[in-house]
């Protein structure tokens, strides 16, 4: 038996009528969030260049992945065989210059294609929900522009985005404040897309920078929860210059 085998098979132990109540007691919506976490949890590894967990969170991710097809076996949906057989077949057919003799296809062509078979209509179908929502708006965007629905250049986003800002000021309650904050974010990816920045990526290089410096604001002072504001921001500042590039 090889190792993929047996994974299948101890999660087949594990829900079965003598396994783990716990793995048993899950459904496809409960074991989501977890599957979701692993996959950040891969991105994390990669981006610490960290081979041994990134060795490990493949393994976790690989687990969900057995563990979503054991409940749809369950169900007497689909089995692994199925997940596998799947992925095979369309990374073929999106392929055929490689696995057959047919010439090399627009991987976006290729998918339109695939929604328009499995009957997945209109231009932005299929973008999944699941997704980070900063990515989810870049994706929707870059869909609308591929049908013509998309400012010519950076100007039109960065407009909008004064006319969002002044419409989250002039919200009169928190939920149309939640609403148009909403507006505002989707306006901001919209321009990082024209400015040729992925706004996930960004947004996860500023979330690390603001975990380093403010890190670095407690390493400098044992005291720093119980310092008033203007204190902290002298700290802030001091870190912030410590990173700076030595001017010659």
């Amino acid at each position: 038996m090889n190792l993929f085998d047996k994974l299948v098979q101890v999660m087949a132990t594990l829900r079965g009528p003598n396994g783990c109540d716990w793995d048993r007691a899950q459904d496809f919506a409960s074991i989501a969030p977890y599957t979701i976490e692993e996959a950040y949890e891969v991105a994390d590894a990669i981006a610490h260049d960290d081979m041994a967990a990134l060795r490990d969170e493949l393994g976790d991710l690989q687990l969900q992945v057995v563990f979503h097809a054991a409940i749809a076996a369950d169900r007497g949906a689909f089995t692994i065989d199925d997940v596998l057989a799947g992925i095979v077949d369309k990374m073929e057919r999106r392929h055929p210059h490689i696995f057959g003799d047919g010439p090399r296809l627009d991987w976006e062509t290729l998918k339109a294609g695939e929604r328009d078979d499995a009957q997945v209509t209109g231009a932005l179908a299929g973008v999944a929900l699941g997704m980070p929502a900063l990515l989810r708006a870049a994706k929707l965007q870059k869909r609308a522009a591929r049908v013509g629905f998309d400012w010519p250049d950076a100007v039109g986003p960065r407009a909008k985005i004064d006319e969002e800002l002044a419409e989250v000021e002039q919200a009169t309650d928190p939920d149309h404040r939640a609403g148009e904050v909403g507006d505002l974010l989707f306006a901001m990816v919209n321009w990082a897309r024209h400015l040729g920045v992925d706004p996930e990526a960004a947004l996860r290089t500023a979330n690390g920078k603001f975990e380093r410096r403010f890190a670095a604001m407690e390493a400098l002072d044992a005291g720093f929860a119980e310092r008033n504001l203007d204190e902290q921001e002298a700290l802030w500042i001091q870190v912030k210059r410590a990173e700076l590039p030595v001017q010659t």
